[in-house]
């Protein structure tokens, strides 16, 4: 079909004419595709992250298919002695230096949480010097839920109370490599890898704030290619 023939085909459902049907190719065309696209669906492991003073059901519930994770500025770190801030996470077993990576999940932040990590690659093994992060989206109190990358770039005003899918696509090399990141398959974010490492994914809910923090995932699924 010429663009004339589209034009008119238009036109005529504008002054109330029947509708042209377009060739299946040319719907195929127009329509966007799938960041998953040429990925495939991969099995994942993992393991349990939460303040090493509390079993796992305090802060961690599952029904319905919904992950729920909280977690409360007072509480203690994952370790004893650990000087990092409490959390309730998945830690991924999926550790990786090089290839194409995709975590993926509908996420669900309620009101309140506030100054906290729902997603992160963390660099477990990296050159000194260099960040323990690739990536970490964070939720903020300001816009009806305002989503960020780290405390800077706005991602998503908005975002309390409603579902949302969220995929970190991490094309990693030998080198720097790129991370794409999409809410409901649009892309909102490339950014530069911060350079060679060992890594793994990370969800849940990890507590700079103050208060109780909470994220709820559902539909989790690990990509390669």
């Amino acid at each position: 079909m010429n663009r004339r023939s589209v034009l008119r085909a238009g036109a005529g459902l504008l002054s109330g004419g029947a509708a042209l049907a377009l060739p299946s190719a040319a719907l195929a065309a127009t329509a966007p595709a799938s960041p998953t696209d040429g990925w495939s669906k991969t099995s994942f492991t993992y393991s349990w992250q939460k303040p090493w003073n509390l079993d796992l059901g305090d802060r961690h519930s599952y029904s319905g298919g919904v992950d729920r994770m909280w977690v409360y500025a007072t509480d203690e770190p994952f370790q004893e002695g650990s000087s990092t801030d409490p959390r309730t996470e998945m830690r991924w077993k999926v550790d990786y230096t090089t290839g194409d990576r995709m975590w993926d999940a509908d996420v669900y932040l309620p009101a309140g949480t506030d100054g906290a990590s729902f997603v992160q690659i963390l660099r477990s093994v990296h050159p000194s010097g260099t960040p323990a992060t690739d990536i970490m989206l964070n939720i903020y109190k300001t816009n009806g839920g305002t989503v960020r990358c780290y405390d800077g770039t706005v991602l998503k005003t908005g975002a309390y109370g409603t579902w949302f899918n969220v995929k970190i696509a991490h094309e990693a090399s030998s080198g720097t490599g790129t991370v794409r990141v999409y809410f409901d398959d649009s892309l909102v974010l490339t950014v530069d890898d911060r350079g060679p490492a060992t890594r793994y994914f990370k969800n849940g809910v990890y507590n700079h704030g103050s208060g109780r923090a909470e994220a709820r995932f559902r539909n989790i699924q690990y990509w390669t290619r």
